[in-house]
């Protein structure tokens, strides 16, 4: 390692693309801080020297104390409420407090230093759907944002802090707009809430795989190793990409209905059962215009100024998704099956006694996922 290797932030370490980018960055010989609210795993076989830093950064001084001595951040926070989900709602000063306000206190942290020394290199996870309403089949960043819902008005509000920051001569910003991001790779440590892994998982345990319209809505689905690839090739390229947005996509608009008979196939070969169903449901009072919308993403202009591409093919993504979650479901009921083992002694007591084991956590329930035009935003929880 060099005797002084640069010192990357990663703020939000736990999270669903935040560990992913973790796992990639750890690969190489630099000074890695892990920021989040609960201990980060450090990656098997790091060749970097990682600092493990748990805050949380709404409280007062926290960010400050996590990006010190940071030459990059990668701002990979997110607000999730106690249900997990991405979702929302107009007047949610605690959303607003972690999705804008921890931009803003980043910002006020790098303003702080002391003159003289190079810029920090910013580089944000936003979302495609920041947008809003376009009208048009497919994106490639030129559009005029125009949000409609409040996570969208915040993701946008949060890039423009920092954008401003920029202008200002604060710091070297860059935008990342995340599509929808899924799956699991070697190593993944997050769990993905996103709609392909929630549709999975009710396929795992022989329920339909349902949706809120015909299966024509069309998404760019990003497999999530090949995001953590864009997102590291955006502190490489921090000085050709700082002033602006890009756009993340694979160019492939697929239709969620044949991806969801992809997934019952795939789930059906791992587990021997016929595959499960693939219905329509009416979609429920808090759907949003954009859970109809499809959405493709023209990524050209990334792709020329860093070199970056998608590898992974979407076939691919989903069987590696298929078996990490058919693994973990398989975890799970020997977990149980032991459980009940052990407890099952105490119904006819021998000589000697019998300790009943820890219980098992309890495992959030699955819920229905609209199929979100955004990544990160749709999967990752908390401000991990």
């Amino acid at each position: 390692m060099a005797v002084n290797p640069p010192l990357i932030a990663v703020l939000g370490a736990t999270g669903f693309v935040g560990s992913a980018v973790l796992r990639l960055l750890a690969t190489r010989e630099v000074r890695l801080r892990a920021v989040s609210r609960r201990p980060a795993a450090v990656p098997p076989g790091a060749a970097a020297d990682v600092e493990v830093h748990t805050a949380d950064l709404t409280e007062p001084g926290a960010m400050a104390a996590a990006v010190e001595g940071a030459d990059t951040v990668v701002l990979a926070t997110l607000y999730s409420a106690a249900t997990a989900t991405w979702r929302v709602e107009d007047g949610d000063s605690a959303a607003e407090r972690v999705n804008v306000g921890l931009a803003r206190d980043l910002v006020d942290a790098l303003a702080a230093r002391a003159p003289g020394g190079p810029l920090p290199r910013v580089v944000f996870t936003g979302a495609a759907s920041q947008v809003g309403p376009t009208g048009k089949e497919v994106l490639d960043g030129t559009e005029e944002d125009r949000p409609a819902g409040p996570y969208d008005r915040q993701k946008l509000a949060a890039e423009r802090v920092l954008l401003d920051a920029h202008a200002r001569g604060v710091c070297l910003a860059t935008s990342l707009r995340l599509p929808t991001v899924f799956g699991y790779g070697p190593g993944s440590t997050a769990r993905d809430r996103g709609v392909v892994s929630a549709m999975t998982r009710r396929a795992l345990a022989g329920e339909p795989i349902t949706m809120w319209h015909d299966g024509s809505v069309r998404r760019d689905l990003l497999y999530v190793e090949d995001l953590a690839r864009a997102v590291v090739a955006g502190v490489d390229h921090a000085e050709t990409l700082a002033g602006r947005h890009w756009l993340l996509g694979t160019g492939e608009g697929r239709p969620l209905g044949p991806v969801f008979q992809q997934v019952a196939v795939l789930v059906s070969d791992r587990t021997g059962r016929p595959p499960v169903p693939v219905v329509s449901v009416e979609p429920p009072a808090h759907a949003e215009a954009g859970d109809f919308a499809d959405v493709t993403i023209d990524a050209s202009a990334f792709r020329t100024a860093t070199g970056w591409a998608p590898r992974t093919p979407l076939a691919e993504a989903l069987r590696r998704t298929v078996d990490h979650l058919a693994a973990e479901a398989e975890r799970d009921r020997a977990a149980e099956a032991a459980g009940a083992t052990a407890a099952e002694p105490l119904r006819n007591p021998p000589a000697e006694p019998v300790r009943n084991p820890a219980p098992e956590p309890a495992r959030a329930p699955v819920a229905e996922a609209a199929p979100g035009p955004s990544g990160e935003e749709r999967t990752a929880g908390g401000t991990a």
